[in-house]
């Protein structure tokens, strides 16, 4: 039956938290990079629709869960649609992505004070995001081994990190709180 092949296809829970953590860690350090390194500058402008420093600061890891939840919905997406290999996966985020993050700035134009700057570093980063997020989980679902992958996160994820501080560290990024 079509329903059995189906659930023969799909990766166990070990796999899914593997992934899912993997392809997390892949989108934290996206986010880091391009919020505080690339479009750092948004970030200064006074606006009523942003919190203080310290309050954002204090509020980041919500929004690092959030994108733990969108991984895990990914992965599971994509687990059942059957999606193999990184480029099927980098569709299907680039996709979703660009779904997800325009629908997000419209909805925040619509009734805040957001400027457009940064709802539009908002949407890049969801595409971004989402983007690599699906290749990662398209590769990771289609190979019986993550070491490989891991490693080309976590040197991603490091890179990521440390462009972001020579960013900052070279004025290219600037930040209140580096300052």
């Amino acid at each position: 039956m079509v329903g059995e092949q189906d659930s023969e296809n799909r990766i166990g829970r070990k796999r899914y938290v593997q992934l899912s953590l993997l392809v997390w860690v892949a989108m934290i350090g996206i986010d880091f990079f391009i919020h505080g390194g690339i479009f750092s500058a948004t970030y200064l402008q006074d606006s009523p629709f942003l919190l203080s420093d310290m309050e954002a600061f204090r509020r980041i890891p919500l929004g690092y869960l959030a994108l733990l939840a969108t991984a895990g919905l990914l992965v599971w997406i994509m687990d059942r649609s059957s999606v193999r290999g990184w480029r099927k996966g980098l569709v299907v985020g680039l996709a979703l992505g660009t779904v997800m993050g325009l629908s997000s700035a419209l909805g925040l134009f619509s009734i805040s004070t957001a400027s457009p700057q940064l709802l539009a570093a908002s949407f890049i980063a969801q595409v971004v995001g989402m983007a690599t997020a699906g290749a990662i989980i398209g590769q990771g679902l289609l190979v019986h081994s993550l070491r490989r992958l891991t490693l080309a996160v976590v040197i991603g994820f490091v890179l990521l990190l440390v462009g972001t501080i020579v960013l900052q560290n070279i004025g290219l990024a600037p930040s209140r709180i580096a300052s």
